[in-house]
């Protein structure tokens, strides 16, 4: 498939759609050609665009779609998996100024919002008013109309649900130009497909998103953290399922070792969470939120919690109550992923499932494997719903060398995910660096219908090509710097 250059003449025509706020040449924030991964490919557009209205980024489709001009929508660039980089060339079109609370209607319990809104405005926002907005992705940073593509998920998720159970309804462009909005602010339908939900999750390649109609919950008064050391890491994943089947319902349950507690720890200049105890190193960590409304309601959970987790062979069981050890331990936690990019030169994730009775058995093998490799292993995960985030990380290796030997771990893990009844990726999406993998996790039917899908909604394959279910291979590409 060949796409067309970017001439003067519809630099000219995007000029009068957005005037002024289309970029050209070294004028185009550097940015705007990679994510938070570049490893899977960088590449800067022809132009970029700052669009304001859901009017503006329909007159650029249509223009784009009339001239086969390939087209990738981006918000913060957050991601990690390649899906807002114009692989392509072509047109960005960002919406990250597109960054207003429209309405709110507290009654009901939505608000309306345009998709380049920071997740952690929105959340602010919403709490002062009483209100939650649950999905809670690791980088509050990130737009909350880029966590709809990717429908991120994020610590909470076990208790409240991932960002597809909060979108009601959005305003979408087609890649043909045409406007469509579905959903309203309302708690049940059983009208026709669900397509609200088709394109929550799709990665900008079936429409671009320009408002978003979204639930919200009544706020817990109360929220306490739990950390449990362990001197092994075994110990600690095999209490994980244990947790559930005992009937605590933790908002959030997360793991993570020693050698990442470290660096966190040397990072941000505090030591927060201890490293031994009466003697003992401590290898293993679980982290765990309770929310709620009243102490009197959280402090029975919490007493037969500490309980259990030392019947399971935590070392202590240490209760963060007040303002500032919740922050000091959070502090800690919050800053792992900038730990793994800024200690490293070279670096590639995965983010698999697998079942929470299953993570020990994965976690020994990724490692067992990666003992033939050079590179260096950082890890952590959302243990109560089996999300793993595993890096490969390197100061030393050649580009080339470090791509070629993480390749080979990669596919390793996914198959072993596979077998253990896994999923590819839990909240970080196929994007351009997972296309490879996600014909052999869904099957050659399934794939062959999201490919349908695709061309449904975009028969040219002008948005967002070469992500999700058509490769760059496919679609007969030659993408540089992949």
């Amino acid at each position: 498939m060949a796409y067309n250059q970017v001439t003067p003449e519809i630099i000219a025509q995007l000029e009068k759609i957005a005037p002024g706020r289309v970029i050209t040449g070294t004028d185009i924030n550097p940015d705007y050609g990679r994510d938070e991964m570049p490893i899977y490919g960088t590449r800067m557009p022809d132009v970029a665009i700052d669009v304001l209205t859901t009017e503006e980024v329909s007159e650029i489709m249509k223009l784009c779609y009339a001239n086969n001009i390939p087209v990738t929508t981006r918000g913060a660039g957050t991601g990690l998996v390649g899906g807002a980089v114009p692989m392509m060339g072509g047109v960005v079109i960002c919406t990250s100024k597109m960054n207003q609370i429209l309405s709110w209607n507290d009654e009901h319990f939505g608000v309306v919002i345009q998709p380049g809104v920071i997740l952690q405005d929105l959340q602010q926002a919403a709490l002062k008013r009483g209100l939650m907005y649950p999905p809670d992705p690791g980088n509050k940073l990130s737009t909350v109309g880029g966590n709809v593509s990717t429908n991120a998920g994020g610590m909470r998720a076990i208790k409240y649900g991932t960002t597809k159970t909060y979108v009601r309804g959005m305003t979408v462009v087609l890649p043909d130009g045409r406007i469509l909005k579905i959903g309203e602010n309302v708690e049940k339908t059983s009208m026709g497909y669900n397509i609200v939900q088709l394109i929550t999750g799709s990665e900008g390649t079936l429409g671009v998103i320009t408002e978003l109609v979204l639930k919200l919950i009544k706020a817990p008064k109360i929220a306490i953290s739990v950390l449990a050391p362990f001197e092994e890491l075994n110990t600690a994943l095999q209490a994980v399922p244990k947790v559930f089947q005992s009937s605590f319902r933790p908002t959030a349950l997360e793991f993570f070792e020693r050698d990442i507690l470290i660096m966190s720890e040397e990072y941000i200049g505090k030591a927060v969470w201890p490293r031994d105890i009466k003697g003992t190193p401590i290898q293993a960590y679980l982290l765990m939120i309770f929310d709620g409304e009243t102490m009197d309601e959280l402090d029975p959970i919490l007493e037969k919690l500490t309980d259990f987790m030392l019947e399971q062979g935590a070392m202590d069981v240490m209760i963060a109550d007040t303002p500032t050890k919740i922050k000091d331990i959070w502090d800690a936690r919050g800053v792992f992923l900038d730990v793994i990019f800024e200690s490293a030169r070279l670096y590639d994730e995965n983010d698999v499932v697998v079942p929470i009775n299953r993570i020990a058995e994965f976690v020994k093998f990724f490692w067992d494997e990666a003992k033939q490799y050079d590179f260096g292993v950082n890890y952590l995960g959302h243990a109560g719903d089996g999300n793993l985030h595993i890096f490969a990380v390197s100061n030393d290796m050649d580009e080339e060398e470090f791509k070629v030997q993480v390749a080979k771990w990669m596919t390793s893990m996914y198959q072993k995910a596979k077998e253990l009844k896994g999923e590819l990726t839990g909240e970080h999406g196929v994007g351009g660096g997972k296309v490879e993998y996600f014909q052999e996790y869904v099957g050659d039917i399934a794939y062959e219908l999201h490919r349908q899908i695709k061309l449904a909604f975009d028969p040219k394959n002008i948005l967002n090509p070469g992500k999700v279910c058509f490769s760059y291979e496919e679609l007969g590409l030659a993408p540089a710097n992949v």
